[in-house]
């Protein structure tokens, strides 16, 4: 079996569990009477939902659904409350951890949530009061807090409804206080623990219950080391500690880290652009007012050769749509740089739009607003309109300082931009002119980076996983020669589906776009627009899956691409190892032993580092690896000169009978011994 068919036998369908998804509460069964009145509608058919059921009943309503993403802003929800306790000035430290058992605890040294009995409801704790009543809280006012990213009073109150287990400790005017939860309701009641002198604030430990997320719902330690991080850039005052047990640790999540940037964003936008090739030398970096009162402002950009993307935040809480905040940053930032055309009488900055300024910009944005509102409780978009005014008053001026301050750089952007301008307007008056001819013009996918040159000879297009691969492999090749088309998600496996499902597939048809030659009957050689085409995916075995589906699609839909010689699967490395002035790549584990027991036998330290993916590894390390003609290797797919058994191999092992590609492994998997299918 050749290599390339080894990719095939990825394909077999996941077996993964799937987290199972809540069921509504069954509700009580109707008497008799109420079944013979079918249709009738009474006092007796309106349902009152008591504490924190119709959170358990529609998560979805609180956090956004059930997925992982709406696992994780569990932990938001928690850490959040302390962030806010360090903005107030009232906490200094925050610690994470997160363990094998699938707990995670968040310890803050502020204030400590407070245990007396509440005025209004005597009977029970302001602790309970809290942790089991919607909307109770102490930020509908600005009397606790100035700024906070809670506003709701229901976001621990969500995370209790949530957890199949939770338990908050308080220590507060030097005594310990304990008291258990579960499903949002308590087990036990508050419990004074004793006395304790250098301790205060709040530590919350939950476990998210599985009759909500599923059984296989489970933390990333990597997803929870990256918003423990991202909140220590936020808010210089904070030292955040992050911990993992040791069996979850890994180079995206170490076992135990301290974050504390006095630089803030600036030193959040530096880790973010390392290795890219600067527009703008500078950084357009500042800050407006103190961070955590009502119209603080900080910012961080630079415009990079990279794709760019802004990242926003509002009171610390990320703001991933967007809102009126970013609003006034483009503001800002179009206004500015007009005005500094006009001061150097650079008429043709006139067409420049928000859009041409943007393009390949990275951007941080981070706003403190009294009462911010925002569209749903997951706060994912910003809606106050204040913020745009804030926003675009603070950087404005700065905007216009740093401009001025740098002539040359201020030239180096606005020449950039003017650039971008005017290959927008050249678009767009291509499109009118297609529109207006009646001679067919090639339509070509949005996401294809094509290449400069119009001559299929030597010209190549790499397709690959992934809008981040997309962007890294945009980076590291020959514009020239070289288009890159990203694929989002998975191919759809053609060897089971139906010409409807495949007529339905953007993936499919950006791809027969972007080719140009026909499918089948209609193959046209002399229309194949590029003479290599390069199937470059991740080298583990979901890329491998992804390559065996493309493969896939090619053999039964353009046979005659693959007979023409015009097939291949790029090798991007898996390890990187360095020793003194050494480099070199290994292909995988084998691969990395034989170089080590070869390559590096001398003295001196040696350096592996493994790539996550495509989309993680520097682009200077994909082009020599991967892309350059120079260095580069490929492997040319080719079809056995007995069609009718591959065609019999391809069925067998990506149709849509498992059993038959069970059958099929087990008969031939001591036989791998080709390179060609």
């Amino acid at each position: 079996m050749s290599q390339a068919e080894d990719l095939f036998g990825a394909a077999e369908p996941s077996t993964q569990p799937q987290a199972s998804q809540p069921q509504p509460a069954t509700p009580a069964a109707k008497t008799p009477s109420a079944a013979a009145a079918a249709g009738s509608y009474s006092a007796s058919d309106i349902e009152v939902l008591e504490g924190l059921e119709p959170v358990r009943r529609r998560p979805g309503m609180y956090i956004g659904g059930t997925d992982t993403n709406a696992l994780h802003h569990l932990f938001a929800e928690v850490i959040d409350n302390s962030m806010d306790e360090a903005i107030a000035g009232h906490a200094t430290r925050i610690e994470v951890h997160l363990g094998t058992d699938g707990y995670v605890t968040v310890t803050d040294n502020g204030r400590g949530i407070p245990v007396e009995p509440h005025p209004k409801q005597p009977e029970i704790s302001t602790l309970e009061l809290v942790l089991t009543k919607l909307h109770a809280g102490g930020k509908f006012d600005s009397k606790a807090y100035e700024t906070s990213g809670g506003l709701h009073g229901v976001g621990v109150s969500v995370v209790n409804a949530l957890s199949d287990d939770l338990t908050v400790e308080v220590a507060r005017d030097q005594m310990l206080y304990r008291q258990s939860y579960s499903r949002g309701k308590p087990v036990t009641a508050l419990e004074t623990v004793g006395r304790v002198n250098n301790r205060r604030g709040t530590t919350t430990r939950f476990h998210p219950d599985a009759q909500i997320f599923g059984d296989a719902a489970h933390f990333s330690a990597a997803r929870l080391f990256r918003m423990t991080r991202a909140k220590a850039y936020l808010f210089a005052g904070v030292e955040l500690r992050w911990s993992c047990d040791e069996e979850l640790a890994s180079d995206d999540a170490p076992a135990k880290a301290v974050f504390h940037y006095p630089n803030g964003l600036k030193d959040f936008m530096l880790a973010r652009i390392e290795g890219e090739t600067r527009i703008v030398d500078d950084l357009f970096a500042g800050s407006h007012g103190k961070p955590g009162t009502h119209g603080a402002v900080e910012w961080a950009i630079s415009w990079t050769l990279g794709d760019g993307g802004m990242s926003s935040y509002c009171n610390t809480v990320p703001t991933r749509d967007g809102g009126t905040h970013e609003a006034g940053l483009r503001t800002a930032l179009l206004r500015g740089l007009k005005g500094y055309a006009e001061l150097t009488k650079n008429k043709a900055a006139a067409n420049l739009t928000a859009e041409d300024i943007f393009a390949h910009c990275n951007t941080m944005l981070s706003v403190f607003v009294r009462e911010p509102e925002f569209v749903g409780q997951t706060k994912d978009k910003l809606a106050s309109g204040e913020a745009t005014r804030i926003v675009d008053s603070a950087v404005r001026d700065a905007f216009d300082h740093w401009l001025a301050a740098s002539p040359n750089q201020a030239g180096k952007l606005l020449d950039w931009a003017v650039e971008r301008a005017e290959e927008r307007l050249r678009r767009r008056k291509e499109k009118e002119i297609d529109r207006a001819s009646a001679t067919r013009k090639l339509r070509l996918p949005g996401k294809l980076a094509d290449c400069t040159q119009t001559a299929a000879q030597g010209a190549e297009l790499f397709i690959v996983e992934g809008d981040s691969a997309g962007g890294s492999a945009k980076q590291a090749r020959s514009r020239a020669s070289q288009a890159v088309l990203p694929l989002r998600g998975k191919i759809l496996n053609v060897a089971g589906a139906s010409r409807e499902k495949m007529a339905a597939s953007q993936l499919i048809s950006d791809m027969i776009q972007a080719l140009g030659c026909g499918t089948r009957d209609r193959y046209r050689e002399e229309d194949l627009r590029y003479d290599k085409i390069i199937i470059m995916t991740d080298a583990d075995v979901d890329g491998a899956h992804i390559a065996a589906l493309l493969m896939t699609f090619f053999f039964q839909e353009m046979p005659k691409l693959i007979d023409g010689g015009h097939l291949f699967l790029a090798m991007p490395p898996l390890y990187r190892i360095s020793q003194g002035g050494k480099t070199l790549y290994a292909r995988d584990d084998e691969h990395r032993a034989e170089l080590m027991a070869t390559e590096f036998t001398g003295k001196g330290k040696i350096d592996t580092t493994r790539f996550k993916g495509l989309g993680e590894m520097p682009f200077a390390h994909l082009r020599e690896t991967t892309m350059s003609v120079k260095s580069r290797t490929l492997l040319q797919v080719k079809v056995r000169d007995d069609l009718d058994a591959t065609r019999i191999s391809v069925d067998r092992l990506m149709g849509t009978k498992p059993e038959a590609r069970f059958d099929f492994i087990q008969e031939n998997a001591a036989f791998v011994t080709d390179l060609d299918i």
